[in-house]
């Protein structure tokens, strides 16, 4: 295999079938030993935590396979950390979307102004490229299409892949008594079809969950989840 990439919590690899195997590390983003979901630089590092976000994904991928979803998973492999994904075109450098049902995160300290921490939202979606040295700035639907990184069609795909996603993966949660109040997700173009294809992970290092009004740390998420 080929390594492609150093990433802050998987290492790329290129196999000679063409297709790609993600490495899960134990780091996590975050800032001075505190986890943050949406954080772009790698802030502790506990153990068992890749194993943990390659256990979550695995269980996601499959509910979302069983949903038509389209995705770049193929399978996992859980003793050796690593997943086997088909290749993908990422927009831009890197596309990311959030959808939000609760008033917490990055959204809270922009908008707390007008709205109390905590609220309720209606499933609300942003969009944000992947850009450490800007530090991931949101980015609007015109300027998504006027800087040709989607075109309108993808942008309304994607909103709509989003909402259903994350929708499924609540209702998961909301089954074993987890309440989701945001989740990110990555989107491509797979390779050879041009089929626009959920990518990276679904962990608890892309989400924020409570239960009891608790935060659910990564590692804990994912046992109640898998369990």
């Amino acid at each position: 295999m080929k390594l492609i990439s150093h990433g802050k919590t998987k290492d790329v690899y290129k196999r000679e079938d063409g297709n790609y195997l993600l490495k899960f590390k134990d780091d996590l983003t975050g800032k001075d030993g505190i986890f943050d979901p949406g954080a772009n630089s790698v802030g502790l590092n506990i153990a068992g935590a890749g194993k943990a976000a390659l256990k979550m994904s695995e269980f996601f991928f499959e509910i979302l396979e069983k949903s038509r979803i389209p995705t770049h998973y193929i399978e996992a492999n859980i003793e050796k950390d690593y997943m086997i994904v088909k290749p993908a075109i990422v927009f831009g450098r890197g596309l990311e979307i959030i959808c939000r049902y609760r008033a917490v995160g990055s959204f809270f300290r922009r908008y707390g102004e007008y709205i109390k921490e905590g609220s309720p939202l209606d499933a609300l979606i942003e969009f944000t490229l992947k850009d450490d040295v800007r530090n991931d700035p949101l980015i609007t639907e015109d300027a998504l299409i006027m800087l040709g990184i989607l075109s309108q069609e993808q942008f309304n795909v994607l909103k709509g892949l989003t909402k259903r996603i994350a929708g499924i993966i609540k209702e998961e949660l909301s089954g074993k008594g987890i309440e989701l109040y945001d989740i990110k997700l990555e989107f491509g173009r797979e390779k050879n079809s041009k089929k626009l294809i959920l990518i990276d992970e679904i962990s608890g290092g892309n989400m924020r969950a409570f239960k009891d009004g608790k935060y659910l740390e990564p590692l804990e998420l994912e046992k109640l989840v898998t369990a």
